[in-house]
Formats: structure tokens, sequence, C-alpha cells
């Protein structure tokens, strides 16, 4: 199965938010090429928020080009074999933690934000991961801090969609 055929059957499936997963169906029909960085008319992402194990705080990156603290996520790749997957790879290279485990029940949200040109939309997946006993958090290149933050924290350093990322997760734990 293709990552385009993967990324439309969880969309199919995936129950809330029923307006915006009609547009990104609506928009993965328009564009077969919708699932990569190219599709300039805007394209799917996958993200996961990474969890501690004992469930109590939330591993943010400060990104490097927004300067702003966000989950772990980005862009496919042809390697990827389905949207989950590409959440868990986004996860674990950005994270540096190896052994992430995704929240069962696919997607915790949807998320659809601008992006500057040439692109203009990002219609990203998100997803809900947990950390190991013993993670150990590694910043990578595209990050320029890595924090874990206690869920009362968020909303102080994220934007909304972080915390309506979180608020998606926590109920679902």
């Amino acid at each position: 199965m293709s990552l385009y055929d993967d990324a439309v059957l969880v969309l199919k499936g995936y129950e809330g938010q029923e307006e915006l997963r009609q547009a990104y169906l609506d928009h993965l029909a328009a564009h077969p090429d919708g699932m990569w960085k190219a599709c300039h008319a805007g394209h799917l992402t996958a993200s996961a928020l990474v969890i501690d194990p004992s469930r109590e705080r939330v591993l943010l990156t400060l990104h490097r080009k927004l300067r702003m603290w966000l989950q772990m996520g980005g862009h496919c790749e042809p390697q990827d074999t389905s949207v989950e997957a590409a959440a868990l790879r986004e996860a674990t290279e950005e994270s540096g933690i190896a052994g992430l485990t995704l929240l069962p029940g696919g997607p915790v949200r949807l998320d659809r934000h601008s992006i500057p040109a040439p692109c203009h939309w990002h219609l990203d997946v998100q997803y809900a991961v947990v950390a190991p006993p013993g993670a150990v958090q590694e910043i990578s290149d595209e990050s320029l801090d890595l924090r874990w933050f206690a869920y009362g924290e968020v909303a102080d350093v994220a934007d909304d969609s972080v915390v309506r990322l979180l608020e998606a997760a926590l109920a679902r734990i």
C-alpha cells in the first residue's frame, strides 16, 4: 500500500474534526502529490507529542526556524510506509529517543496551518507517543533546545495548537 493510500485510509477512519478531516481528504483527491513537500498547494505532515513514561510531562522542541516550542514532526519521506510511521520517525529523529511507543487508536488530532511560500499549507496528522523509562533526549539539527514541560506549563510556552494537541492526547490516555 502506498503512503498516499494509507493516508486516505487513516483519514477515513479518523473520528472527529469532520470538516477538517474532509478538507484533508478533498485535498488529497485534488492533489495526488499531496503527501510530499513539493506539492505547493499544501501537503500532509506527520507529528507526535512525546509523553514521559510517568505521563506527567511532554517533551517539546524549540524549532530552529520558527523559534517556537512545538511537538516533534515534519514532512513525510519516500521510505515512510505509513503516516503513523512518519510521525514515529520524526519523533525519534527530533527527540533522539529510541523506543518511543505510539498511543493506540491512530491520530489524536488534525491541525492545518499556513506556512511561508512557496508552499501554502501543512495538513498535520498528529499522534502521541510515550517515551520508554530512562529515556534521554538529544537535540537534533532542527532544534535549538529540547525540554520536558509539565502539562500545566505547556500553555505558558507553546501556542494554542500544541495546547489542543496535549488536550487530545490526555483524553486518549
